[in-house]
């Protein structure tokens, strides 16, 4: 797997990936003598078959210089050239984004194989208890997780009030939710820990992506956005309560049986928008923290 250094933890606990090669060049980012350099490094490797997720004509300029003699990807970005298995996808056919992606491994005219196979995480419990233990958690019982971050945007993102209330619900002062999230999300958990008042206690910026995989890998219940770390959840088949405001869960539903999508389903909805057009965020305001306990397996929560 050639991909961008945050995802690296990720891809290493796949049991599918051999390796991780780290690709150096940022989005968008052109770099003719890095492209040549790690084109050069792939050559001595003799690979059969490059798959090419991304569209981009840059994306596919590395096969094709390092002389992989398969270059498979999407028709797009004038790529006939660099690419030599062209697919081409019908939405009516691939409606979800995985779809798209597992038919590249298969020849371009075959039907596409439905169902897809849900895809999985590794962890063992010493890594699970390890990430308690640098973190100084508790090291008893599976804890409820929610996942409050969304790096689309705010019209993906329940209200932390919400989120607050609902923890408030599951949690307490001594055994609060734990909320998992980056950087970016930690003022965000920090109101709702506040708000909670003791009943969330907020990891989200203090974790490894390592560390927040093994977290949910022990969770009784994760609740989340429509979100990297919500898959990260469906891939551990942890029971998974997740929540749809602007994007569909036609086109990135989480792939396990123990996920329960959450949508309002009102009109304007799904809109695709980082930010809610209408100013209503009516999509997840109105997605009360009272319909998302009515989705709760009531023999684990009485």
């Amino acid at each position: 797997m050639l991909a961008p250094t945050w995802t690296a933890p990720l891809l290493r606990r796949m049991a599918e990936v051999r390796r991780v090669i780290v690709n150096p060049l940022s989005h968008g980012e052109f770099n003719l003598r890095a492209r040549l350099r790690l084109a050069r490094s792939l050559k001595t490797e003799a690979y059969d078959e490059a798959v090419v997720l991304p569209n981009s004509w840059k994306s596919a300029l590395i096969p094709f210089i390092a002389g992989i003699p398969l270059r498979t990807g999407f028709v797009g970005e004038a790529r006939y050239l660099l690419l030599n298995r062209l697919h081409r996808y019908d939405q009516r056919t691939l409606p979800q984004l995985a779809m798209r992606y597992a038919k590249l491994a298969e020849a371009a005219a075959a039907q596409p194989t439905q169902p897809l196979a849900g895809p999985r995480l590794i962890s063992t419990p010493e890594q699970q208890a390890a990430a308690r233990e640098a973190l100084a958690l508790s090291p008893q019982g599976p804890p409820v997780v929610f996942c409050p971050g969304a790096e689309y945007g705010p019209a993906k993102r329940w209200p932390a009030r919400h989120f607050a209330a609902l923890a408030n619900k599951l949690g307490n002062a001594t055994k609060p939710v734990w909320l998992i999230g980056s950087e970016k999300d930690r003022a965000l958990g920090d109101e709702i820990a506040q708000a909670a008042r003791g009943a969330a206690l907020n990891l989200c910026g203090r974790t490894t992506l390592e560390q927040a995989i093994d977290l949910l890998a022990a969770a009784r219940l994760v609740v989340a956005n429509d979100s990297g770390l919500m898959h990260v959840a469906a891939a551990l088949e942890r029971p998974l309560l997740a929540l749809y405001g602007s994007s569909s869960p036609e086109f990135t539903p989480p792939l396990s049986s123990q996920a329960k999508i959450i949508a309002t389903g009102i009109a304007c909805s799904p809109c695709f928008q980082r930010v809610c057009p209408l100013g209503h965020f009516k999509c997840l305001e109105d997605l009360t923290p009272e319909r998302v306990l009515q989705h709760l397996d009531r023999h684990a929560y009485p």
